[in-house]
């Protein structure tokens, strides 16, 4: 990978409204602290988008500074996640990538309906995948 190539990272799960949302604000976070603006693309979506996100996901990413109230899950395209360099799935997808996509299955639990406490725990658990993504693909070395 050159120093200028654009690496575009998705973030799927079915409703969009937790695992992917968290993905793509840590993402959204890694891009803007490392100063990766022009070089990383973040795309988040679901299968079958649910209303809002889930409230204990914005509480819980609040704890870090990280609002995410204003977010409105969306749903994904296929050509968008075939655009992409790596699409992280969280467990609940049966996606259907194309040759040369990245497809990795994070199989993370659905934080929807659960205490705060595991919401936290499914929260750090994501933090720490997005950080390994990012230091794999612009190892700072």
């Amino acid at each position: 990978m050159n120093d200028d190539d654009v690496v575009t990272f998705g973030f799927v799960c079915v409703q969009n409204a937790g695992r992917s949302q968290m993905s793509a604000a840590f993402a959204e976070r890694e891009r803007r602290e490392r100063g990766l603006d022009d070089r990383v693309e973040v795309v988040t979506g679901g299968t079958h988008p649910a209303d809002e996100v889930h409230p204990e996901v914005v509480e819980a990413m609040g704890e870090l500074d990280i609002d995410l109230s204003d977010r409105v899950p969306r749903e994904v395209s296929t050509a968008e996640l075939n655009a992409c360099n790596v699409v992280a799935t969280m467990g609940c997808s049966t996606l259907t990538l194309a040759d040369g996509v990245d497809a990795r299955d994070w199989a993370l639990d659905d934080p929807h309906g659960q205490e705060i406490e595991r919401v936290r725990e499914i929260r750090d658990e994501i933090e720490g995948r997005v950080v390994a993504l990012f230091d794999e693909f612009f190892d700072e070395a």
